[in-house]
């Protein structure tokens, strides 16, 4: 019996797309460091869901357990200023940036350079703030689109919408605690301008899906042929692929 399921057509028009994703790490001396649970499966699964739309996509990793996507430009990082300054010179030549890894939002101030003993009287950390790099991207997009992930545990619509205000995006996807390292999740979705949407808990697969459903619509000035429009990039239309 023939299978009814058929793969989603490809756009005619090709999006450049760099994705963040999985955790960061900040070292305090030689061999200890400042991070934080993300498996990077969120961001992972859109680069997947980017390409099989036709898309060209660039994930730039903290360090995660998985293997590369087919058909994606990798980079692994490690620290909160590699993976900026990666963000930064792709995002240069690209049309989309999605925003999911969970950087550390400090790092120590002074880095032993071998590993500290222990010492019965404690240890006093001095940190910094790291770079907001959804914000730096947010300030150079132009007439690019910036979706970013807010992950919250209290007050966490007021706080994700003032996140997309703050960091000039586009859209912003509220994610919980209880998303981390899983399979599966939920998101409440918000467009600038627009109203919450609560996405039904899926496969993170299929919330990739819809992720980059939500980045061809804010891309493409007419939403009813998502095929044909023009590179932000340079303003000029695209040629047919």
């Amino acid at each position: 019996m023939a299978s009814t399921s058929r793969r989603p057509a490809k756009l005619r028009t090709k999006l450049r797309i760099v994705i963040t994703a999985g955790p960061t790490r900040e070292y305090l001396d030689s061999i200890r460091f400042i991070s934080n649970p993300s498996s990077g499966k969120m961001g992972f699964a859109i680069a997947t869901a980017a390409v099989s739309r036709g898309h060209e996509a660039v994930l730039i990793t903290g360090p995660v357990d998985l293997p590369s996507p087919a058909g994606v430009t990798v980079i692994r990082v490690e620290t909160g200023s590699e993976m900026a300054r990666a963000a930064k010179r792709e995002f240069r030549r690209s049309d989309v940036a999605v925003c999911a890894a969970a950087v550390c939002d400090y790092r120590p101030i002074r880095r032993a350079t071998r590993k500290l003993p222990k010492s019965e009287s404690g240890l006093i950390l001095q940190l910094e703030p790291t770079e907001d790099i959804a914000a730096s991207l947010g300030k150079m997009k132009g007439a690019r689109k910036t979706l970013v992930f807010a992950l919250e545990d209290h007050g966490p619509r007021r706080k994700a919408a003032a996140k997309l205000v703050r960091k000039q995006a586009d859209a912003v996807l509220l994610n919980g605690p209880a998303n981390i390292g899983a399979d599966r999740a939920c998101f409440d979705f918000l467009r600038l301008g627009g109203t919450w949407k609560r996405w039904a808990a899926a496969s993170k697969a299929v919330i990739a899906r819809k992720i980059v459903a939500e980045l061809e619509k804010m891309t493409f000035v007419d939403n009813d042929r998502p095929d044909v429009g023009a590179s932000p990039r340079s303003g000029r239309r695209r040629p047919a692929l």
